[in-house]
């Protein structure tokens, strides 16, 4: 099973100027090693069976011969291979020359795509020797004996996939060939480019591909001329660029005189699932119906029944990789949420923001947003009151870490124990407080959101709520209890990435103090606190022990939220991420259990609070995510039943 993935390669060639056999004989090398490697589409650069810097060597009818004698050979050679190649080569049209990308499998030229865009400024001079797509009158050509069909327009089909081919320059153009390509249901773009080199340009380069492929949510698969092209007063150093929607997963130069085979796979499920939900792509899509472009079926590949993954799979999806990345996101997702924040109190005319600490993760961010976005709007700290309700489960650690963060912060501290209440609620109700079920549990969240509430009331404030997203899927929250506010600042983030952002703001705050206790915060057990602690004092109750890792959870979130995955090919990717921290058995326990939960538990989610969408995820049902209440996750717990482990 390859789980949607398409195995893609950019291969780059050592190439001698206007040496067809050599350059076919390089080729070939290529050929044989992505065969067997299992990818089922490469693509060459720019007329590598020629080379692109010919000049008016294009002219002479011996080279046009050796080209054609080339891909002759070629077709012989590739007769008993199911890769699909897409290799660049001059073809004479009975008015001209074409700069032709020639795809090939199994001994047959599928098509031909000439170029559209010709460059001929600067150190470009190609009007001189081609013809322009647009100025191309032959709707077929005859070459190695195989009538051939010719066009800009072709969508070729394959069993895995559809792509579409431009040649270099057309990439640059204001409105590129594979925007239409996409919109007629190419999945993957390639490029075949020269592409010479030059300061700066490079980076050009990747926004213009990654730009590209993000807004045809497609693959994009580049491979640019090199080091053997250089002439003169040009030089090409060879590129192999792999994107798919904006994101770089592969990219290599080459290195002088050796060849260059850049492999990933693109995840043609991932890209066909956003494609469906995004109603502009549809609508751009419906205006090209009258420009219908021509099919071309492939021989039929025949995919790896068991594809190994060669491209890495993010075991925290939310979290972006690298220092710098990660700070700048957190940076953005911080704003976000006090800004939202600062709407809700201005638009209210609120004086305060109530919020209840406990010493955990979330509520220390709710409450870092709070005192910022008091900052923001240029209020006393004052105005945030914090009020700690010890109960029966509260630990020494966790009490110290939230007085001391709010006197550190010059909030205003309240302390309201909720153990006297509680009691006479279980003697109203007649529970004994000695019987640790839910009801012991529940009555404790609930007290506290009453006291929040009413200190709200006091004094005119909102209560800010401090649940996080991993929470509202697994429905870790007590109904009317800690599931409400008025304001649920943290709702669109996931606990894998509260703890990142409470890191990042306690290594950017100049206090010593503010920061150790943050570091602090985020080494505690996460637990709600609401069973009494150990013989030691510890924490007892810890919420991983109960529903499982929170990175696993989040890592199901994302992939079937995002993309809607299957369970079979989210416990496939969940293996690759974790394969050194989890066995099978307990990502598929975990699996199962992140199904049940948050399918029974949308009821919750039906009617949760406001709160700002700070990424590509976000359940809340005015938003993004609209499912009844009562749906059946029995499918879902089936296949995860099927899921088979080593």
């Amino acid at each position: 099973m390859n789980y949607g993935y398409v195995k893609v390669a950019a291969a780059v060639p050592p190439v001698k100027v206007g040496d067809c056999k050599f350059n076919v004989e390089q080729i070939e090398s290529l050929i044989i090693q992505a065969n067997n490697q299992g990818v089922e589409i490469m693509v060459l650069p720019e007329l590598s069976i020629t080379a692109y810097t010919c000049g008016d060597l294009f002219f002479q009818k011996l080279l046009l011969d050796e080209a054609e004698m080339a891909l002759i050979g070629l077709l012989n050679f590739t007769r008993s291979m199911n890769i699909i190649t897409i290799i660049g080569l001059p073809v004479p049209l009975s008015n001209g020359l074409a700069n032709c990308a020639a795809v090939i499998q199994k001994g047959k030229i599928l098509g031909m795509v000439p170029k559209t865009f010709l460059p001929n400024y600067k150190e470009f001079y190609e009007k001189r020797w081609f013809t322009a797509a647009n100025e191309v009158k032959e709707s077929c050509v005859l070459i190695c004996g195989q009538q051939v069909p010719l066009s800009s327009h072709i969508l070729f089909k394959t069993p895995s996939c559809n792509f579409g081919i431009e040649i270099c320059e057309d990439l640059w153009a204001p409105i590129p060939p594979s925007s239409y390509l996409a919109l007629q249901g190419a999945d993957i773009i390639f490029n075949l480019s020269a592409n010479s080199s030059a300061a700066g340009k490079g980076r050009y380069l990747t926004n213009l591909i990654s730009g590209q492929s993000a807004r045809c949510i497609s693959g994009y698969v580049y491979a640019a001329s090199g080091f053997g092209e250089s002439t003169t007063d040009v030089v090409f150093s060879g590129k192999a660029l792999i994107y798919e929607n904006g994101k770089l997963l592969k990219a290599e130069h080459q290195k002088v005189s050796e060849e260059l085979l850049s492999i990933s796979e693109i995840d043609i499920e991932h890209l066909r699932s956003e494609r469906r939900k995004n109603t502009t792509f549809n609508t751009s899509a419906s205006a090209l119906a009258e420009c219908a472009p021509r099919y071309v079926e492939s021989a039929g590949i025949i995919a790896e029944n068991n594809m190994t993954l060669t491209r890495p799979i993010a075991p925290h999806p939310f979290i972006p990789e690298g220092d710098s990345d990660r700070d700048a996101r957190c940076q953005e997702i911080f704003d976000i949420q006090c800004k939202g924040l600062a709407k809700r109190i201005r638009h209210t005319n609120c004086e305060t923001a109530v919020i209840g600490i406990s010493g955990g993760l979330d509520s220390t961010l709710a409450l870092l947003v709070c005192t910022r976005t008091f900052d923001m709007l240029g209020k006393s700290r004052r105005g945030v009151i914090g009020i700690t309700m010890p109960g029966f489960g509260t630990t020494d650690r966790t009490y110290t870490n939230a007085i001391r963060l709010m006197q550190q912060l010059g909030i205003t501290i309240r302390e309201i124990s909720i153990k006297d209440a509680c009691l006479q609620h279980f003697k109203d109700i007649g529970h004994s407080p000695d019987q640790h079920d839910t009801i012991y549990e529940n009555s404790q969240a609930r007290e506290r959101t009453q006291i929040l509430m009413d200190a709200a009331n006091q004094t005119n404030g909102i209560v800010v709520g401090t649940g996080d997203l991993s929470e509202l899927a697994l429905g870790w929250a007590t109904y009317n209890g800690d599931h409400m506010s008025m304001y649920g600042v943290n709702a669109s983030i996931p606990k894998t990435l509260v703890q990142h952002l409470v890191r990042w703001v306690a290594n950017t705050t100049d206090e010593p103090v503010i920061r150790e206790t943050l570091l602090d915060i985020i080494d505690t057990p996460i637990s709600p606190e609401l069973i009494p602690a150990n013989e030691d004092g510890q924490i007892k109750q810890k919420t991983e022990d109960l529903v499982g890792p929170y990175e696993l959870h989040d890592f199901f979130l994302y992939h079937m939220i995002r993309s809607g995955f299957h369970p079979r090919k989210i416990f496939m990717l969940a293996c690759n991420a974790f394969k050194d921290v989890y066995d099978e058995e307990t990502i598929k326990h975990w699996l199962t259990t992140f199904y049940k939960r948050f399918f029974s538990q949308q009821f919750k989610r039906s009617c949760m609070p406001d709160g700002p969408k700070v990424g590509s995820i976000s359940l809340s049902p005015r938003g993004d995510w609209r499912m009844p209440s009562d749906a059946t996750a029995e499918a879902w717990i089936e296949e995860c039943k099927a899921l088979k482990t080593s």
